[in-house]
């Protein structure tokens, strides 16, 4: 069995994020999407709202299932017997920044990276890009799925007085 994990802190998820899940997701028997937990950083979501949002997001792809994870990634996938990570690439600077972690994962545990091209019309996407729009009550409702631009409003009005 093919297995593979894509990790992120997805916070939130984007169509971006959507975009190389679903196309890794036709390449591998099973995609495993990993949140990751980073006690030193207050998230938008918590983990566990993240990882509803993935489900939701993912819930058309039947070979996909989301779990989080702390510490070192390959550590995790050894655990998990996962022997390949997806990332995701937007533009030159994320290569250069990957390369290296793969490079080093490699080394570290034997675990291939594979990198996916964001589709064009969604490579300008970040979650931090989105979370700052909606902040400032812009309309990101095109730029992530359904179910995370609802939570994206709802936050808004809690935060509103």
């Amino acid at each position: 069995m093919r297995r593979a994990v894509c990790p992120g802190s997805f916070d939130p998820v984007t169509n971006g994020h959507v975009d190389v899940i679903s196309r890794s997701a036709a390449l591998y028997d099973e995609l495993v999407v990993a949140v990751l937990v980073n006690p030193g950083k207050a998230g938008l979501f918590d983990v566990e709202e993240r990882m509803a949002l993935l489900r939701e997001a993912t819930a058309h792809l039947p070979n996909v299932t989301v779990d989080s994870f702390s510490g070192l990634l390959v550590q995790w996938c050894q655990a998990h017997d996962v022997p390949v990570i997806v990332k995701g690439l937007r533009a030159v600077g994320d290569f250069e920044y990957e390369l290296q972690m793969a490079q080093m994962n490699r080394e570290l545990a034997g675990i291939e990276t594979l990198f996916v091209p964001t589709a064009p019309q969604v490579g300008h996407l970040s979650s931090s890009l989105v979370k700052q729009i909606a902040a400032f009550g812009g309309d990101v409702a095109h730029l992530v799925p359904a179910a995370v631009n609802e939570r994206l409003v709802a936050k808004r009005e809690e935060e509103t007085p």
